[in-house]
C-alpha cells in the first residue's frame, strides 16, 4: 500500500473522480500525491483563496492492483510524451479519457511558464524540454475510474494543517 495525500479545505472520505475540473494536467479526475508537503502546499493555497482552513486528506492506495487491472499511464520524467499529453489536456482534447490511472510530474509554478510558452508557440518542443530538464518532477496521481478508485483507494483520515 502506498500512502497518498489530497490537499483540500474539507475532509474527502469518499472521493468522486468526476468532481474534478476539466482541462487539468491529467484530465478530470481525483488527484493525490505521495508527497505530503506537496499536498499541504496545495491545501494552503486553496484555503488562502477561500479564506478557510486547509485540510490534508490521507489515503492508502493499492497502487499495484490498479496498475495490474487498470489502463494506466506513468510519466517518469518531463519528456516529449509528458509535454504533449499535458498540452492536449489543457487544450481540452481530453486525451486522459482513455486511462484509469495517470501518474507523473505536475505542471506547477516551477514549470508552467515553460509549458505556456510552448502552448502559445513562442518556443518549440526541443527548447521547452531543454528548460524542463532542470526540474525534478513533483509527483501527482490522477484517478479517473470511479470503480477502481472505490476499490483501491482507502480513506485513512484527515487533519487540519
Amino acid at each position: 500500500m502506498l500512502t497518498v495525500y489530497h490537499g483540500s479545505t474539507q475532509t474527502v472520505d469518499a472521493p468522486v473522480c468526476a468532481f474534478g475540473r476539466p482541462r487539468l494536467d491529467f484530465g478530470q479526475g481525483f488527484y493525490v500525491t505521495d508527497i505530503k508537503e506537496q499536498a499541504e502546499r496545495w491545501a494552503k493555497a486553496i484555503a488562502g483563496k477561500r479564506d478557510t482552513e486547509p485540510v490534508l486528506n490521507i489515503y492508502h492506495l493499492d497502487r499495484e492492483q490498479i496498475l495490474s487491472e487498470g489502463r494506466c499511464k506513468i510519466f517518469t520524467s518531463y519528456n516529449a510524451d509528458w509535454l504533449n499529453f499535458i498540452v492536449a489536456n489543457r487544450r481540452g482534447e481530453n486525451v486522459a479519457a482513455e486511462y484509469d490511472y495517470i501518474e507523473g510530474g505536475i505542471a506547477n509554478d516551477r514549470v508552467i511558464d515553460t509549458v505556456n510558452l510552448y502552448i502559445q508557440g513562442l518556443i518549440d518542443s526541443a527548447t521547452a524540454l531543454q528548460q524542463l530538464a532542470f526540474y525534478k518532477p513533483n509527483n501527482q496521481i490522477c484517478l479517473l475510474n470511479q470503480s477502481l478508485t472505490d476499490k483501491y483507494l482507502h480513506f485513512y483520515g484527515s487533519e487540519r494543517i
